[in-house]
């Protein structure tokens, strides 16, 4: 029975009853069976090939790396960092109408399709087998699946393979977040990837701040920015002006533009020429590379999670200083000369920092090529300070007072307390003169072997006689000035060892920022701030949580007006008088050492502290050089004089 029923359900063919070429014509029953059978065999097969198929977890690396942005203070872009130029930007950052300027250009029917079009998919098939051009008829979220999980093929297998993943991800995925997602991937021309980037790199601005007309020429970039980048080429600009019409009678035929809006836009809204900052400068790299530590710090963000990329860093710096910092760092430079001077002008480093009174570090020069020099000499700790460290000395002393004699209280001193300043005075204890570990009497030594006889401390500071100053820090106590050093911003591992010559900053190392930040302590009444180089964060639109520093106590207003006092008559009529013709009302102290290997100037004025160091070592051994004889000049010139000149320079530029 069962085989009598098998039988009759096989078609019989050749057919019978017929003769010649008709019995080998199937029956409109045999077609109509024939085209049941592979129906359903290729529903089946769909189905299978549905079910086990699976969305992968993984991305395409480019389509989850971005590339991290810097910003100068005033908002504009500085520079970019990464392999990809891509920032993510959540969707509700996106204007309803750039969205609807995307969706009118490429997928009307995004949110009632799904996931894809039927019409598109012959076109792409036909397009593949017959090599043709590759056709745009494919669905928002077919594009997202062809960026994100696979790779740009024009094979059957990988557009079948794009077809379920598409369908499947509709299924799984809402369509706004279909949407983000390919907004945040695809390809603008520019080197960027993604809305936000490309936003940027056009029209100079964030996308949240893009109008209709805009986003309609950024739309028009997907179906090929290659063609339609107004930059590139006149055929492109007329091609752009064409789309971008188009697009904006679309979006009103969409309904995502009202008639009365489109009517407004009748000038093309034509994008930058320039593209957005690739990688940083030569100068720039020294200001990535701070922004960089102080947000992985501040930010408590991993160092893999910030490789990643999609961070907005907001800096300090400030365009305009960095450009006169620069400037007149360049300026210096011309007077040396290593070819014909090797013994005095090679191997010259210059270093400076300028920080503002809440800590905002506005300017820095680390080098002369970040690429070429990764060394950062505005924060290097291999250089002494000289005393350029006795401003701090004399801010403990008024503070902590002295301690002359053991067993007995200490004792309070002002500015007008007097101090030996003659040369060659040795250096006391309560106990009586200080051995070093040689066994010699350790004496002090002033410029020039000059003796000054009796000098109030105030009058020790403005003309920088050293004698004073080595005997006040022991009778403060060098642990105590140690102390007070950090208090006011210098970092512990850069102090040097507690012997006298602590005193005149000898041995111990601080950077220009830290100086800078050091002295502005003094201009701020006493208020500390430590420098800092972010003030904020974003990643991908949301804010990180940062950890800005906040001003502290560090010493009394009194004394902080006290040293300020004697520091601007250093400036008046000191030994930094020349600074005094650039900017009056300044307050600074130069600092040498005594082989003269550093010239140090550290001044403040009303708007900042800047610290700026010259000194010569070649940074393959770290060996300190003399500066005599720098730039030709007579061997009796100071190196500080050096420092002087350019902050004088820097000064008159930014006021």
């Amino acid at each position: 029975m069962a085989r009598t029923q098998l039988r009759r359900l096989r078609p019989e063919y050749p057919r019978p009853g017929r003769s010649g070429w008709r019995r080998w014509i199937p029956s409109w029953r045999q077609w109509l069976g024939a085209c049941v059978y592979v129906f359903i065999g290729l529903g089946c097969f769909l189905t299978i090939a549905y079910a086990t198929t699976d969305v992968p977890d993984d991305l395409n690396h480019f389509a989850t790396q971005q590339d991290n942005v810097y910003y100068w203070a005033d908002g504009s872009t500085m520079a970019r960092t990464g392999w990809v130029s891509r920032q993510e930007m959540p969707l509700d950052k996106v204007p309803t109408k750039v969205q609807g300027a995307v969706l009118s250009a490429e997928n009307a029917s995004f949110y009632s399709d799904p996931g894809v079009s039927p019409s598109g998919v012959l076109r792409a098939v036909r397009a593949t087998v017959t090599g043709g051009e590759t056709q745009g008829g494919s669905t928002i979220t077919q594009q997202y699946v062809k960026n994100a999980y696979l790779n740009q093929d024009r094979t059957f297998s990988r557009k079948f393979t794009e077809l379920l993943l598409a369908v499947k991800l509709d299924n799984q995925r809402p369509k706004k977040q279909i949407l983000q997602d390919y907004l945040n991937t695809s390809w603008f021309g520019r080197g960027t990837y993604g809305i936000q980037r490309a936003s940027q790199a056009y029209y100079g601005k964030d996308v949240s701040q893009l109008n209709a007309s805009e986003g309609a020429f950024l739309a028009s970039l997907l179906k090929g920015a290659g063609l339609y980048d107004p930059a590139i080429s006149p055929e492109n600009h007329a091609r752009a002006v064409e789309r971008w019409n188009w697009i904006l009678d679309r979006m009103v035929a969409t309904g995502n533009l009202s008639r009365a809006e489109r009517a407004t836009y009748t000038t093309f809204p034509e994008p930058s020429v320039q593209s957005v900052p690739g990688t940083a400068d030569p100068q720039e790299g020294y200001l990535v590379e701070l922004a960089k530590a102080y947000a992985v710090k501040a930010g408590h963000i991993r160092d893999a999670d910030f490789d990643l990329g999609g961070y907005q860093i907001y800096t300090t710096f400030d365009r305009s200083r960095m450009a006169a910092l620069t400037a007149a760092v360049q300026e210096t430079q011309k007077g040396f000369d290593a070819d014909r001077r090797p013994n005095t002008d090679k191997n010259v480093k210059i270093g400076a920092a300028s920080v503002a009174p809440d800590g905002r570090l506005l300017a820095v020069y680390g080098g002369p090529d970040y690429r070429k020099q990764g060394f950062n000499e505005s924060n290097a700790t291999t250089i002494p300070v000289g005393t350029a460290f006795t401003p701090i000395v004399y801010a403990a002393a008024l503070e902590e007072g002295v301690l002359r004699t053991r067993g007995k209280d200490r004792t309070t001193v002002s500015p007008s307390t007097t101090y030996d300043g003659n040369d060659q005075v040795t250096v006391q204890t309560p106990e009586g003169p200080y051995w070093d570990r040689n066994g010699k009497v350790v004496k002090g030594q002033n410029d020039g072997d000059r003796s000054w006889g009796r000098v109030t401390l105030r009058q020790a500071v403005s003309d920088s006689i050293n004698t004073p100053m080595l005997q006040l820090g022991l009778d403060v106590g060098l642990d105590r000035v140690d102390s007070f050093a950090e208090r006011v911003g210098l970092l512990g591992p850069s102090l040097g060892p507690r012997i006298p010559q602590f005193a005149l900053g000898e041995n111990s190392t601080p950077s220009a920022i830290r100086m800078a930040g050091a002295y502005e302590t003094f201009a701020n009444d006493g208020m500390h701030t430590d420098p800092f180089s972010v003030r904020s964060i974003t990643r991908n639109g949301t804010a990180v949580p940062i950890s800005v520093p906040k001003p502290v106590r560090a010493l009394t207003a009194k004394t902080a007006r006290a040293v300020t006092d004697a520091m601007q008559e250093a400036v008046t009529g000191g030994s930094a008088k020349t600074a005094g013709k650039a900017h009056p009302g300044a307050a600074g102290k130069t600092g040498t050492t005594p082989a003269n290997t550093a010239g140090w100037f550290v001044a403040n004025t009303e708007s900042e502290s800047t610290a700026v160091v010259v000194y010569r070592m070649a940074l393959t051994d770290l060996v300190p050089l003399p500066l005599t004889g720098l730039g030709g000049d007579a061997p009796a010139t100071p190196a500080s004089e050096r420092a002087v000149r350019l902050w004088a320079g820097y000064i008159k530029a930014v006021k």
